[in-house]
């Protein structure tokens, strides 16, 4: 099934807005996995590079982890796929691991960011931190940081995707 992308209005609220480019750019991601064996979705871009679609999506479950559950809630929420030995692990995915794993993760990460977010307004800052500053968030700088996020992934997904079977598109 294809899912759903909708740009949201172009007089939407910023919250609105925020949060509707953020759902267009995750169903994006989605739309450019689709249809896929999980032998594709492990196909890497280009040698020697080992970026591959699954590898994308496990990346962004643990971001959408990291940055609303683990900076914005301040959640003592471990990593799902990287640790010590493989700090990309995410983009590692092992003989055992599955498409459908990765993708159930991923929008559970996705329902968890909705929740943690739902009812705070824009301004309020993160309870926890993030390395790269030891200063608070705002949400807005969390839901814009995600957009970006997702919008580069996306154009490396696009890449990979016209690799594997020629499709392009948005």
């Amino acid at each position: 099934m294809t899912p759903q992308r909708t740009e949201p209005a172009p007089n939407a609220d910023e919250r609105t807005m925020l949060e509707g480019w953020l759902d267009y750019h995750r169903a994006t991601l989605a739309r450019k996995c689709e249809g896929l064996t999980d032998e594709q979705v492990r196909t890497a871009s280009v040698p020697p590079s080992d970026l591959s679609l699954m590898g994308l999506v496990r990346h962004m479950a643990e971001v959408e982890r990291s940055w609303f559950r683990r900076v914005f809630a301040g959640e003592d929420a471990g990593p799902i796929y990287y640790g010590e030995a493989d700090p990309d692990g995410e983009f590692h995915p092992g003989e055992a691991d599955t498409w459908k794993d990765a993708y159930e993760t991923w929008q559970a990460e996705i329902e968890a960011a909705r929740r943690t977010a739902s009812g705070h307004p824009l301004d309020d800052l993160s309870r926890g931190r993030h390395r790269s500053s030891p200063e608070p968030y705002s949400l807005r700088w969390i839901y814009t940081h995600m957009i970006e996020e997702y919008a580069r992934h996306n154009g490396h997904a696009d890449l990979i995707r016209q690799r594997i079977d020629g499709a392009t598109g948005e």
